[in-house]
């Protein structure tokens, strides 16, 4: 992988507070670009989706997606143009946009295989998303699941600050040159990979 590689990050519903882990890898890694969106409050599926993949066409070259939320299924509502330059996607707690009105013109969810390789990270007591649902849109998708027990919606809230293990799943969609990730994470990874 180039040593170009952009990090893309996709928050969700609300946008990411400076404490939550999308906040802070995008001050902390090197190629990082946090997609902004107009309305955070109300959103609607076409310009959230526009203002992806305006970011990822803007980049030079492949990138890595690191979404949260509902973050996750705007993602996935990529025209082919912007999913063909995604190297690799960290879908964390998918939302399910059928549990909140607000959501819902992000509905139906495209159960489609992504045209990358993805990791989806869930939680079995997610508010959001169910995880069974979850489950469900890794198997459509054909990312790999990763079920963590009682970790919430995954941010601040769930107690998920710098959270290690994302950056080492993320790590994982990377060649090393490209992304530097401290030894610690590697090493969750490892364990991961090991249990």
């Amino acid at each position: 992988m180039a040593s170009s590689m952009r990090i893309i990050i996709v928050p969700g519903w609300r946008d990411s507070g400076p404490s939550h882990w999308q906040s802070l890898w995008a001050n902390r890694l090197p190629g990082a670009e946090r997609v902004r969106q107009d309305d955070w409050i109300t959103p609607a599926r076409s310009a959230w989706v526009a203002s992806i993949a305006n970011t990822i066409l803007a980049q030079p070259g492949p990138v890595l997606i690191a979404a949260h939320s509902l973050g996750c299924i705007a993602t996935t509502h990529l025209p082919p143009e912007a999913a063909a330059r995604i190297q690799g996607a960290l879908l964390v707690a998918p939302a399910d946009p059928e549990r909140r009105a607000v959501l819902a013109d992000f509905a139906p969810v495209p159960y489609r295989l992504l045209p990358y390789r993805s990791v989806l990270v869930a939680s079995g007591n997610d508010p959001y998303c169910p995880i069974r649902l979850a489950g469900a849109y890794a198997r459509a998708w054909g990312s790999d699941f990763v079920r963590l027990p009682a970790a919430g919606h995954i941010n601040v809230e769930s107690g998920h600050g710098e959270w290690p293990l994302g950056l080492a799943l993320l790590h994982s969609l990377a060649d090393e040159s490209a992304l530097a990730v401290p030894a610690s994470s590697r090493s969750v990874l490892m364990s991961l990979e090991t249990a």
